[in-house]
């Protein structure tokens, strides 16, 4: 798969015809290549790359690539399946090669026509730009297999395409090499002026040839008098596949040039805010019409600080189509609208996607006497912001910040179903940038406490003597678990919610219990809490003639604890966001039984991070056993992660605890 995030900008003129273009050719394998079972560099994986090459070259307008494969289970086989991305209108896939060869030598050609292989899949976008995807698949893969394949990426004559080169791979590689050539102005040692004018996404001249790496230590990027760059690697590892990562785009490895009108970060990065700010500007003008609508929503009495909840439930009410569906150009023209190009045009039709309503939102602020500015910042889903990598392409969503009473309050306008002055997680925490009157651009939201996003569950259950269980469960959510649900909400029907909620159920209760969500409570009022109630019923306790035993703590038992079974870490935790759970189980226990022992009183604590709290208290007829974790951290380093793995070893640990129950004896007669 052409893992290639293609930054691609305008020529002015072009000269050159597309000559014939040369890539690699396919290998003969080696006895020892055909004969491999397993690759003692990657322990037990699928499968390995024995080669990957890339070679890129602007003046010739064209990418090409070359794979070899080694298939080592079954599970390696799906590396048969092959797509391509490509920039839709501008580009296609050409002089497509492939083969498998089996252990035995034999050679099975891709012998069909590639407009036969390649399927068009539905288009996807990145940024300004539109991407389609094709499939092929090589043919007659069985374990042991060597995949082998080539194709051309061509792009017309006036367009360059600076590569970005994922180095770094779901699986080990062997060998790689990669090659890039630009435009002659951009060669290393280019000392004169071409006809070609590049242009950057700005409009601007480009001045500059940048490229950010992320590399292993002791490896480069070279160039050479022959007007190349170029990277060569071995024994590159696999990805790690580690819970609670990072965004991978965040620290694989990888190499990406573009071409830039500027010299340094420092340049670039503030004339990348000053020229989206006037952008931002220019849209949230705060119109008549936007003053009216304003005027009708709050009175010349509130406080700011109610002038800023009101405008903020008028637009959270506006129809989101991030999370509906983004109406077709025919669409709009029949229902006679229009995309919005200022933030009126989003409140007359009462329609627009996060970018709109976030902006609809801050020129009604200006507009209500408010002092507001727009902060653009990383989705941490997808990536974690570097001041290294001179692209404002890899900042995502917009969010507000407003000054009240000479505090800051940050409110996250275009996120559906989020609360006043709540951040979706992958908000917070966030780099970016901010309109600023002072310079001073720079930007990291604030981060999560754990007290912002709180869980409570609580199960009343009573117990037969058989060890029979039936009850009611309340899951009470705020902040971003009451979020998370509340946007499936918006995806799917009811049915389709209450199905995926069961499914997560059944991934906290013990085996043997059934949970089945009853209703929801407060889905649709973003400001409260969201409750889900639930019916349980199963078989729990485990009985002996005089005994009988139940898991201590109810939600816990069947749920994976992090980072128990992993001895070391590659890359830093990141949990998204702090948070509270505190859960509370009461037994009713059957007639005759009587508690023996149940969970003492215990508390651990990683200092600074977390806190795990555990008790139980019994009389006749009952026993209540509590449980809270308080989690602050919302990164560890790998350098703390063996504090980290303690401090979850002994959660898992006192979270196999018991409640014992013993039979008592009856009372004797007169």
């Amino acid at each position: 798969m052409r893992n290639s995030s293609i930054l691609r900008f305008l020529l002015a003129l072009s000269a050159f015809a597309l000559p014939v273009l040369v890539h690699a050719q396919f290998q003969t394998p080696t006895q020892e290549e055909l004969k491999m079972t397993a690759d003692p560099k990657a322990p037990g994986a699928a499968a390995v790359y024995l080669n990957i090459e890339e070679i890129a070259n602007d003046p010739l307008h064209y990418q090409s690539k070359y794979v070899r494969i080694k298939v080592l289970t079954e599970k390696g086989k799906e590396l048969a399946t092959v797509e391509l991305p490509y920039l839709r209108g501008n580009t296609k896939i050409a002089d497509l090669k492939g083969r498998t060869i089996h252990p035995d030598g034999t050679i099975v050609p891709l012998e069909a026509k590639p407009e036969d292989l390649l399927n068009a899949k539905i288009a996807t976008k990145e940024g300004n730009f539109q991407f389609k995807h094709k499939i092929f698949t090589l043919p007659s893969v069985e374990v042991g297999s060597i995949l082998e394949y080539s194709y051309q990426e061509r792009y017309d004559d006036g367009i360059v395409s600076s590569p970005t080169w994922e180095i770094q791979q779901p699986y080990f590689v062997h060998k790689a090499h990669y090659v890039f050539t630009p435009v002659k102005d951009f060669q290393p040692g280019a000392q004169y002026k071409s006809s070609w004018d590049v242009i950057d996404e700005n409009g601007d001249a480009a001045n500059s040839l940048i490229w950010w790496p992320i590399l292993p230590a002791g490896v480069a990027v070279k160039s050479n008098a022959g007007g190349h760059y170029s990277v060569d690697l071995t024994d590159i590892p696999a990805l790690p596949n580690e819970d609670y990562m990072p965004p991978e785009n965040a620290f694989k490895y990888k190499v990406s040039f573009y071409y830039k009108s500027a010299h340094n970060a420092q340049d670039f990065w503030v004339t990348a805010a000053k020229r989206w700010s006037k952008d931002v500007d220019r849209f949230a003008e705060p119109s008549k019409a936007i003053r009216e609508a304003v005027n009708g929503l709050v009175a010349p009495t509130d406080s700011q600080m109610d002038k800023a909840k009101k405008l903020y439930k008028a637009v959270q009410a506006l129809e989101n189509t991030d999370y509906t569906r983004r109406k077709s150009e025919a669409e709009l023209k029949q229902l006679k609208m229009k995309e919005a190009k200022h933030a009126e045009d989003t409140w007359a039709q009462k329609s627009g996607d996060s970018e709109d309503i976030a902006l609809l939102y801050l020129a009604m602020a200006r507009a209500a006497g408010l002092t507001a500015s727009a902060v653009k910042v990383v989705d941490r889903k997808n990536n974690l912001f570097d001041v290294t990598y001179l692209s404002a392409r890899q900042l995502d969503d917009t969010i507000i910040l407003l000054m009240i009473d000479g505090k800051e309050v940050t409110l996250d306008p275009g996120e559906k179903m989020c609360a006043f002055q709540m951040l979706s997680w992958r908000h917070s925490t966030a780099g970016g940038f901010r309109q600023s009157t002072d310079g001073k651009f720079a930007v990291s939201t604030p981060s999560q406490g754990y007290t912002d996003n709180r869980t409570s569950r609580v199960a009343v259950l009573t117990l037969a003597a058989s060890g029979a269980v039936s009850g009611d469960m309340s899951i009470v959510m705020s902040g971003q678990q009451a979020l998370y649900w509340r946007q499936i909400a918006l995806r799917n029907d009811p049915d389709e919610v209450k199905k995926q909620f069961d499914q997560w159920l059944e991934s906290e209760v013990p085996e043997g219990v059934e949970a089945h969500l009853d209703h929801f409570a407060g889905m649709d009022d973003a400001e409260a809490n969201l409750a889900a109630l639930v019916k349980v019923k199963g078989q729990l306790g485990s009985s002996t003639s005089k005994r009988m035993i139940l898991p201590a703590f109810f939600f816990e038992t069947h749920a994976p604890h992090p980072f128990v079974g992993q001895e070391k870490r590659q890359t830093a935790v990141d949990m998204h966001y702090g948070e509270l759970i505190a859960d509370q189980v009461t037994y009713k226990l059957p007639v005759g039984m009587a508690v023996e022992s149940a969970p003492q009183t215990s508390k651990e604590l990683w200092p600074d991070h977390a806190v795990f709290k555990t008790g139980s208290k019994f009389d006749t007829g009952q026993v209540v056993v509590a449980r809270t974790l308080a989690r602050s951290f919302t990164f560890a380093k790998p350098e703390e992660y063996q504090d980290l793995r303690s401090f979850y070893q002994k959660v898992a640990t006192s979270d196999q605890q018991q409640v014992v129950l013993t039979a008592t004896p009856a009372a004797k007669g007169n």
